[in-house]
C-alpha cells in the first residue's frame, strides 16, 4: 500500500474520532473521560493479550484495532481540552524511541538483548532523574 493510503486511513480514523465527539456526534462518545475510559484501555490490552496466547493472528490484529481505538479516543480528549493531541503523542514517542536506541541511532555499541535492555533501562532512570528535577 502506498504511504499516502496509509496516511489516509490514519487522518481517516482520527476524523472519525473527531465528529464521533462534535456536535451532531455519539452521546455515549462525548460523554465519556479519560477516567471513564480508562477500563477499556485495560479489556483492550488484556484480550490482545489471549489473542496472542491462543496465537490467534486474527483476532490479534482486532484487538490491536481496538487497543487503537482506545489510544486515539484519549488523545481526542485530551485535545479537546487543549493539553495535546495524537500527533504530540506521535513525536513523543518518536524521540523517546531515538534516545532509547543509541545503539541503532547513535554511537552506542550495546549489541546483546541483554545490553540493549541494560541501556534502556539506565536510560529510563536518567530520563525519569531530569524530569523529577524539572517538576521541582
Amino acid at each position: 500500500m502506498k504511504t499516502n493510503k496509509k496516511i489516509e486511513k490514519f487522518l481517516k480514523l482520527v476524523d472519525i474520532f473527531k465528529k464521533l465527539r462534535g456536535k451532531n456526534g455519539c452521546a455515549w462518545d462525548k460523554k465519556q473521560t479519560n477516567k471513564t475510559l480508562i477500563k477499556y484501555l485495560f479489556e483492550e490490552s488484556e484480550e490482545f493479550k489471549q489473542a496472542v496466547k491462543k496465537n490467534d493472528i486474527d483476532n490479534m490484529k482486532e484487538e490491536l484495532g481496538d487497543v487503537l481505538l482506545q489510544i486515539i479516543f484519549h488523545a481526542q480528549i485530551a485535545k479537546e481540552n487543549k493539553w495535546f493531541d495524537i500527533y504530540d503523542v506521535i513525536d513523543g514517542l518518536n524521540k523517546k524511541l531515538i534516545r532509547r536506541h543509541p545503539h541503532v541511532f547513535g554511537k552506542s555499541k550495546a549489541k546483546t538483548p541483554e545490553e540493549i535492555t541494560a541501556q534502556w533501562n539506565k536510560i529510563k532512570k536518567l530520563e525519569k532523574k531530569k524530569k523529577n528535577k524539572l517538576k521541582k
